[in-house]
């Protein structure tokens, strides 16, 4: 992540995402932790046993694959007790791969990789056990059926935890009180992180620094440093993330102090160029380290092989959901004059200009109204945003609700002006009033969706955008793609931020 830096001067990398939230990771006591740990030992073991006698009813009661003489069918009740020996050895290659461990940062699709290879593993030994011994079931197909829907029932199964998880959090249930130590940038993002990911399970009660006047947005400023203690107390604080440079020793040290004297569980979030090291890249000349950074991630063979994605997934979606475009397309005409597109100005890579589509969501005059909204709001006029707009039609609170009127959006993917995920799309009166730091989020195609979306969407102030996208473009990979997409689902679905 990149963080702004005080008289318009280039932000300094920070790395914040995943990782950083792992280090901000609470510590609501071992009965948390112990209650997830217990619930997904029972889910898996409940799920892994399923799995084996769907793989057993696929192939012998569905008879799928080769066709079973009556001499070679198999009982379940032979197959049952391969699960003594298939659920203890899942159970420990997940605890070996570190599926058991707690970490709030992570989400379930986190969990994939190492689900697969532990299923695999457990499943593969079981068979080598059955081969060796001789058992009747050897049912190759079976194992193999039973190693893919272990693997997708126990993903599923985390991701029904996490869900449960999030609407006992929403219900105020095992949520931990939050106070963030620095109100600079680095304070800020981890703040904005935390409150949009419901599922962690912490409530930002506010923040303190020496320097900030005021309130940061939804963020209350409820003090100095030296009011730690007495907020520690007075607001019932179960965490305290300490957020400032590393330079202010003296100040950290206190803080911790007071921590450990009130016992308040507390993190340190390290310093921006400690969080930086994904970006760093090292050479030696004659045994002496030469140490750089990476500069913009998606170039050369990273560029086109995201552009061959954008292609397929947006020749796929456009095919997959064109009876959706086609319904919006005659409401948005029966419902209002005017045309069905939108078409409006935007400014793209490396600052060129291109036609954006959406779905009209609002009435034909929209755009002359739109100057005098942003004066009687007083909003920054870098970033226009209403959420009771009164220019919107009732299809089109409908549709901006759900993001259907972004689809068309596809179009300019296919076509190579967007890509599926990235930076969010300007307009012109926007980069207008860019500062100069503000430009590195244009050295890539912007995107249908991105790290700004998953974070909080319109909820997020201008400057909140643009650190995510910055942090986008320098760590991008075709896994924080895929996690986006992943994110971007339940955004869509829960309609945060969207209006």
């Amino acid at each position: 992540m990149t963080v702004v830096e005080p008289g318009g001067r280039a932000p300094a990398p920070v790395a914040l995402d995943r990782d950083a939230l792992e280090r901000a990771e609470g510590s609501s006591g071992g009965r948390r932790d112990w209650v997830v740990t217990a619930v997904l030992l029972v889910t898996d073991t409940l799920l892994i046993a399923l799995a084996l006698l769907t793989s057993w009813a696929i192939r012998y009661v569905a008879e799928v694959g080769p066709e079973i003489e009556e001499t070679n069918y198999v009982p379940f009740s032979v197959f049952a007790p391969l699960l003594v020996g298939l659920i203890p050895v899942s159970l420990l290659a997940f605890a070996m791969s570190g599926l058991y461990r707690q970490r709030r940062g992570t989400e379930w699709f986190d969990d994939i990789p190492s689900v697969v290879r532990s299923t695999a593993l457990a499943t593969m030994t079981v068979f080598a056990g059955v081969a060796l011994l001789r058992y009747p079931a050897t049912s190759r197909l079976t194992f193999i059926l039973s190693w893919v829907l272990a693997a997708l029932f126990v993903v599923a199964g985390r991701a029904l935890v996490q869900l449960v998880a999030t609407l006992l959090h929403q219900r105020g249930v095992g949520v931990e009180r939050v106070l963030v130590v620095g109100g600079n940038n680095l304070g800020r993002i981890i703040m904005q992180s935390l409150a949009a990911r419901a599922y962690l399970g912490y409530q930002v009660v506010g923040f303190v620094d020496d320097d900030q006047a005021g309130d940061f947005g939804r963020f209350r400023h409820l003090g100095g440093l030296d009011d730690v203690e007495r907020l520690a107390g007075d607001e019932r604080i179960d965490q305290v993330i300490v957020a400032l440079p590393s330079a202010s020793h003296a100040a950290i040290l206190r803080i911790v102090d007071h921590c450990r004297q009130g016992r308040v569980s507390f993190k340190l979030v390290p310093d921006l160029y400690e969080m930086s090291l994904s970006r760093v890249d090292v050479d030696t000349v004659s045994g002496i380290p030469l140490i750089g950074l990476k500069d913009v991630s998606i170039l050369g063979w990273n560029a086109l092989t995201k552009r061959a994605i954008d292609i397929v997934l947006s020749t796929l979606a456009l095919i997959v959901l064109s009876p959706i475009l086609a319904l919006t397309a005659v409401l948005i005409k029966l419902e209002s004059p005017g045309p069905i597109l939108y078409r409006h100005t935007r400014i793209g890579r490396n600052r060129q200009p291109f036609t954006m589509y959406k779905f009209r969501s609002m009435r034909q005059d929209a755009d002359r109204e739109r100057a005098a909204m942003v004066v009687d709001l007083d909003g920054d006029r870098r970033l226009f945003k209403d959420r009771q707009d009164p220019r919107r039609t009732h299809v089109g609170t409908f549709i901006r609700r759900w993001s259907i009127d972004e689809l068309p959006q596809l179009w300019n993917v296919l076509i190579g002006d967007m890509s599926v995920v990235g930076p969010r799309p300007q307009i012109p009166p926007e980069v207008a009033n860019y500062e100069d730091w503000h430009y590195k989020r244009l050295a890539v195609s912007p995107g249908l969706t991105g790290l700004w979306q998953v974070s909080g969407r319109s909820e997020l102030t201008f400057d909140e955008m643009v650190i995510y996208d910055i942090y986008y473009i320098e760590n991008w990979s075709l896994g924080l793609d895929f996690r986006i997409l992943l994110r971007t689902v339940p955004a869509v679905l829960q309609g945060r931020g969207a209006f």
